[in-house]
């Protein structure tokens, strides 16, 4: 079982190989796109990085990925400027999710 990235930017691509986990860059919704069916294809892989600027090009895509029962697990990650997140997105995320409110 194997990483692969995709990322909007070359530096986070860089730091990824570096970590040993291969990738691309994508600029926009339709290179981003390709990417991730280019990715899907690969029986082996088992963690889909996409970076969260990246990630934003193709939401209902990324909802969607969420949403499997299947591998691979999909993990958003910030990029060198930080995250694009609120600071209670985890919060949100679970209210979403299951409708508790955590404080």
């Amino acid at each position: 079982m194997k990483a692969f990235l995709i990322s909007d930017n070359h530096d986070t691509l860089v730091l990824m190989r570096l970590a040993g986990i291969p990738g691309v860059i994508a600029h926009g919704s339709d290179e981003t796109a390709e990417a991730v069916d280019k990715a899907l294809k690969d029986r082996n892989l088992a963690i889909l990085v996409i970076t969260e600027l990246a990630a934003e090009s193709i939401p209902e895509r990324i909802q969607n990925l969420r949403q499997r029962e299947s591998l691979p697990l999909l993990v958003e990650i910030p990029d060198r400027h930080g995250t694009r997140r609120d600071s209670d997105f985890l919060s949100h995320y679970v209210r979403e999710a299951i409708g508790v409110k955590m404080e």
